[in-house]
């Protein structure tokens, strides 16, 4: 299985239960790791047979512009299923974090991994 990565995607969005974080955009950071639907781009060097990392950024973009999540588990298991669904992606791993927001702790966060059934 060949397998594309974002790692470090930094992006700030709403998100959160409490009051101030349905106001206040905070910075999370996604790490994806993307199988692709087949192993064709390697042996023609085209990228319409591959999937196109700045499309997938664009597409994470535009969805946490469009909506807020009260929690990582919903925004991630969102982006998964649109990578699987959009993109055609049989497997994907998402880790989502946030960043700083409990004293002490550097990173809190989820790590999924989905399937096309």
């Amino acid at each position: 299985m060949d397998i594309i990565f974002l790692k470090e995607f930094r992006i700030k969005t709403l998100i959160g239960i409490y009051p101030w974080e349905r106001k206040i955009p905070q910075t999370i950071e996604l790490n994806l790791e993307i199988a692709l639907p087949s192993q064709q781009a390697s042996k023609t060097d085209y990228i319409e047979d591959t999937l196109d990392y700045s499309q997938v950024a664009y597409k994470i973009n535009s969805m946490l512009d469009q909506q807020h999540f009260s929690l990582l588990e919903t925004l991630t298991e969102n982006i998964a299923q649109m990578i699987l669904n959009e993109f055609g992606s049989p497997w994907v791993k998402i880790s989502a974090a946030k960043l700083d927001v409990i004293q002490g702790v550097k990173q809190l966060g989820i790590c999924i991994e989905r399937s096309r059934l």
